[in-house]
Formats: C-alpha cells, sequence, structure tokens
C-alpha cells in the first residue's frame, strides 16, 4: 500500500485517539488507583456535582452491558467481533477514494477508539472507565473514558453528515 497523505492522515487520528485515550487512562490510574485515601468507584469532583472523576473498571461493553455474560460469549462479542467490525471499517475507508476529510476523520475516530478499548480488554481484562457528567438532570451520562468519546464523536458526525446529505438529495 502507498502511503499517501488520505492515510497518513487516516493513521493519524486513528493513532492520536489511542494516545490520547491511554495516557488518559494511565493518568487516571496513577493518581486514582492505589490512592490509599480514594476507594473504588468514589467521585471526585473536577467541576462541582458537573463534571466527576471516577475510576470503573468496566469488564463490559457500553455502560457494562456484557459484563455478565459467559466468558466464551464474552470473548466472541468483546474482542474478536470488535477486531473484525474494524478491520473491515479501516479496509473500507483505504479503499474509498470518495470519502471526505471529515467522514475519514469521523471512521478513524471511531477506529481509534474501538482499538483502545480491545486493547485494554486484553492487556487489562477490563476498561478503565472514569468521566462521569451530569449537568443537572439536563444531560447525564454513563462513566466513560476518552476512546468512548472519541466513538461517539465519530457516530455522531457520520449521523449528522447523512442527515445533511439526504437534505441536498431531497
Amino acid at each position: 500500500m502507498k502511503l499517501t497523505k488520505r492515510s497518513i492522515y487516516i493513521i493519524l487520528v486513528i493513532v492520536l485517539s489511542i494516545a490520547v485515550d491511554q495516557i488518559s487512562k494511565i493518568w487516571v490510574r496513577n493518581t486514582i488507583v492505589g490512592r490509599t485515601d480514594i476507594h473504588p468507584g468514589e467521585r471526585i469532583s473536577l467541576i462541582g456535582d458537573a463534571f466527576i472523576l471516577m475510576n470503573v473498571e468496566n469488564t463490559g461493553a457500553f455502560l457494562g452491558m456484557g459484563s455478565d455474560l459467559n466468558p466464551t460469549l464474552r470473548i466472541i462479542l468483546l474482542l474478536i467481533l470488535p477486531i473484525v467490525v474494524l478491520a473491515f471499517v479501516l479496509r473500507h475507508i483505504l479503499k474509498d477514494t470518495s470519502l471526505d476529510n471529515l467522514s475519514l476523520f469521523a471512521f478513524a475516530s471511531i477506529i481509534g477508539g474501538g482499538i483502545a478499548n480491545v486493547y485494554d480488554r486484553v492487556v487489562y481484562g477490563s476498561v478503565t472507565d472514569f468521566f462521569f457528567i451530569d449537568l443537572g438532570g439536563v444531560f447525564r451520562t454513563g462513566v466513560f473514558n476518552m476512546a468512548d468519546l472519541s466513538v461517539t464523536t465519530g457516530m455522531i458526525i457520520l449521523v449528522i453528515m447523512s442527515f445533511k446529505k439526504k437534505e441536498k438529495e431531497a
């Protein structure tokens, strides 16, 4: 495969997504885990009650779904299937030269975030989640990490772009 500006852009977004996620998780593990004054699941206020830092080791997927699956099914659904899907998406964006830069960014963010969380599952047996937002009942998240943010941002971009594309076609 010839390295073009396009493929370098894709690789750069993927690598940056993974790096930001892994650096943030290392920081959280070093800051929270192992401290005797902070207990697992304890909330540390960053900005009042709105932005909270905590450490949750998630053995499942999004919001802990699948954490109670038997080990074989968990390996299939949380390791093998994501790796296969991420590989297909990467293959697609490398081959489909009609995709614009924003679409490439979105797909590469999804791939980078997915790889970062799969890496955690392989190396640590769980995914480190640490950030929680509660804007007084108006907006509230589950506990998430930077990889989740990459995946979610990529998905939001793709959804918005698909609506805009449909508007142009109408």
